[in-house]
């Protein structure tokens, strides 16, 4: 059974080539995902497509109304859905996140716009916020493309290879450490050498070289990880 992804957006758009490319268009043609952009102006109440207002108690900006929200979720939602809002006030993003919803049968991403969207909605519908980075954007359709792909990609058979695909990744040992620096021919390109441990063949120093790899990118790069 595929897992349905509901995307609600005010632009559609901005996910169609996305959606039709790469990875995620794999997954969709062998029958793993169902990816779709719902449009939120669709269950707008007039006929200029209105979907937000000013904020009770003043303040810049505009804010998504409950209406539609309400309608379009409870237009999708089935008994196995988890609804998902898209929020820089979310809960941080990661892998592990990534492997849970993969777990899951259909998700709802609702994506903010304007101001973000009335409390009653996010109270009453989400079952969780996420957001993927300190920083806000213009709407929730990029994040939201994010973790589609996040999720997508450890589908069962999307990236072939078995778990082996994605066993290996940054931040999927159980440390959970970068991934350690690779290469390809020709061994050596412009005077730029590959690891001698690569070329020998002794799996045990290969494996060795690769760990003290992870630890030292880890430490280099992203030392918050050995601190979380």
């Amino acid at each position: 059974m595929p897992l349905r992804i509901d995307v609600v957006t005010i632009f559609p758009g901005m996910l169609e080539g996305f959606f039709g490319s790469s990875i995620l268009r794999r997954a969709v043609a062998m029958g793993a995902a169902e990816l779709r952009a719902v449009d939120l102006r669709d269950f707008a109440h007039d006929a200029r497509g209105t979907l937000d207002d000013k904020p009770y108690g003043g303040g810049a900006g505009m804010l998504m109304k409950p209406e539609p929200l309400f309608e379009v979720v409870e237009s999708l939602r089935g008994p196995d859905t988890r609804v998902i809002a898209m929020s820089p006030q979310g809960t941080p993003f990661r892998q592990g996140g990534a492997r849970r919803l993969a777990r899951e049968r259909h998700l709802i991403f609702l994506c903010g716009h304007y101001e973000g969207m009335d409390e009653r909605a996010l109270a009453t519908l989400t079952d969780e916020w996420l957001s993927v980075g300190d920083y806000v954007l213009t709407n929730g359709a990029l994040p939201a493309a994010v973790v589609a792909d996040a999720v997508v990609r450890l589908l069962p058979g999307v990236l072939g290879g078995g778990a082996e695909a994605t066993a290996r990744e940054s931040f999927s040992e159980g440390e959970g450490l970068l991934e350690q620096a690779q290469y390809t021919r020709p061994p050596v390109w412009r005077g730029l050498a590959v690891p001698e441990v690569l070329l020998a063949g002794d799996h045990a120093k290969m494996e060795r070289w690769r760990k003290n790899q992870m630890l030292d990118r880890t430490a280099r790069h992203r030392p918050d990880l050995r601190t979380n």
